[in-house]
């Protein structure tokens, strides 16, 4: 497989399949699983995955992380879960027999994680 540069990325491919998602959503999702990767010799679960999201997502955007996120197609974990999936049709990270949709799913709250805490 060839080695994707995911910096310079455009996941034009990926949205021309699933236009629902942002491609600033999978550059983001790709920084995480690039920085999980490069972490830990083990695989990443769907519960790393999301908690790196969170971290990285309030990190870069904090108090517009719901608005960046909602504007790039994102509501719920499902989402990035969704993402993932298309990444892995994409052929831009491998899947593990194991991993399952189910991983993303309630791993938390958008609106209760990304925008609660900014409100007066």
């Amino acid at each position: 497989m060839q080695e994707i540069d995911f910096e310079s990325d455009d996941f034009a491919d990926i949205v021309a399949k699933d236009s629902r998602f942002d491609a600033r959503a999978y550059a983001l999702l790709m920084d995480v699983i690039h920085y999980l990767g490069g972490e830990a010799d083990r695989h990443m679960t769907g519960g790393d995955i999301l908690e790196e999201f969170k971290e990285r997502a309030l990190d870069q955007y904090g108090p517009m992380t719901y608005t960046v996120l909602t504007e790039w197609g994102l509501a719920c974990t499902e989402d990035i879960g969704e993402m993932m999936f298309n990444l892995v049709d994409g052929h831009r990270v491998h899947r593990d027999d194991d991993d399952t949709s189910e991983a993303f799913v309630a791993g938390y709250d958008f609106k209760e994680v990304f925008l609660n805490p900014y409100q007066t």
